[in-house]
């Protein structure tokens, strides 16, 4: 009879321990959605910011085609539906390299630098990046605690029995990921010297009056 009860207890503490572990696996997989939700959120906005920039860019130089329909293209393959984190990775990072090349082209336009629109795209798609590079660390640190807990004893036997896998990180490789962070900064403008006179010249000031000589004395009648 007692080793029965003991059997009982034992089960009993296994299986609850099991739904414990189990609890756990659900709450980081849940956990790892939610961040990707946030990433897709702002790979979105990312992707509309970067159509409304190359659009601003056209007016300026409609005849660098090639690098605008670069960056489409890459903008179209980035967003197709159906990758897989590390898949969509890589098509943003090409979108960034193609990006960078448009950025480049832009600066041999001064009248495209000094659009209020381009400036007010460049400036969000900034922010954007920001919070992207923000949500993926948070998405690859709770894939990284779950892929921990699937592949190590005992959590990895419950995951198995309930179809629990690893998830793939959002990492950007290589050369690509320096072109995720594309840098808007703007140049200081040099000001010109006044027309008329050469830089470091100009009409010579006036005097302070502290400065200037003294007026004679009337003279006496």
């Amino acid at each position: 009879m007692i080793i029965w009860i003991v059997i009982a207890v034992v089960v009993v503490l296994l299986v609850l321990a099991a739904v414990g572990i189990y609890n756990g696996l659900i709450k980081l997989r849940n956990l790892v959605q939610e961040a990707w939700r946030q990433i897709d959120v702002e790979l979105k906005r990312r992707h509309d910011l970067i159509g409304n920039l190359v659009e601003t860019v056209k007016g300026y130089a409609a005849h660098e085609r090639g690098t605008l329909e670069d960056v489409m293209k890459a903008r179209s393959a980035a967003m197709a539906g159906g990758q897989s984190p590390a898949q969509q990775a890589q098509s943003e990072g090409l979108l960034s390299q193609a990006l960078g090349r448009l950025i480049a082209v832009a600066e041999a336009y001064p009248d495209l630098k000094a659009n209020q629109n381009f400036l007010a795209l460049q400036q969000e798609l900034t922010a954007t990046e920001d919070r992207i590079a923000s949500a993926r660390r948070y998405y690859n640190a709770n894939v990284r605690e779950l892929n921990t807990k699937v592949e190590t004893v005992p959590s990895n036997i419950v995951a198995n029995m309930f179809g629990i896998h690893r998830e793939e990180y959002f990492e950007v490789q290589g050369e690509e990921r320096d072109a995720v962070k594309v840098d808007f900064g703007q140049r200081e403008a040099t000001i010109p010297p006044p027309s008329g006179y050469a830089a470091g010249s100009g009409p010579a000031a006036t005097p302070p009056p502290a400065e200037q000589p003294p007026a004679s004395p009337p003279t006496q009648p």
